[in-house]
């Protein structure tokens, strides 16, 4: 096997309850617990990330110190240690096999920034396993997904985004992320299970 699935975000703070909810957030990370369920096997490696920001200071800019502008300045969110940075409750994982902490003081939204606890990279994965394919879901579509396959393509990865299993901050721009991704190369499909 050389495919990898890469779970962006599935986290509290991004899931309805949270500070950066988005709509079906919950349903997402449902939908990927019963996709891992029956799919697990058929991947190499399952790669989870999650934002860990700092709470004791804005993480580089990352959190905004007045009225966030919701593209580069956000409000404290997935502060490491707390509820909101948890994976949500309705994704299992039990067929993770690396977790990925990204921020940890600074702005980060690919899977790519991010890093284990013992210093692994996704960089460092895909080559230790031999990855050439990545497919990925998670949250949001039109930040956190989006920077983390054009990192996949950048790294000479075919991707593809399972489109039902992703969920965006806004309708227009998530729509306008998988155009994206898409005009860069991957292929967008729903996931069949």
């Amino acid at each position: 096997m050389t495919r990898a699935l890469f779970v962006v975000d599935v986290q509290n703070d991004f899931t309805e309850r949270g500070a950066l909810g988005v709509v079906g957030g919950d349903e997402v990370a449902q939908r990927i617990t019963r996709f891992l369920g029956a799919h697990a096997v058929d991947y190499e490696i399952v790669v989870a990330s999650r934002d860990w920001h700092d709470g004791d200071n804005d993480n580089g800019g990352h959190f905004a110190a007045g009225e966030p502008d919701f593209i580069d300045t956000w409000p404290a969110h997935c502060v490491a240690g707390t509820f909101g940075a948890e994976y949500d409750e309705g994704f299992d994982t039990s067929s993770i096999t690396h977790h990925l902490k990204k921020g940890q003081g600074k702005p980060a939204y690919s899977l790519f920034e991010g890093v284990a606890d013992d210093g692994t990279t996704a960089a460092s994965l895909l080559e230790r396993h031999g990855i050439i394919d990545i497919d990925v879901v998670g949250l949001a579509t039109d930040y956190c997904v989006r920077a983390s396959a054009l990192d996949a393509i950048e790294h000479g990865r075919r991707v593809r985004i399972f489109t039902d299993l992703v969920a965006g901050v806004h309708p227009d721009s998530s729509q306008k992320a998988l155009h994206e991704i898409a005009h860069a190369g991957a292929e967008l499909i729903e996931s069949g299970g």
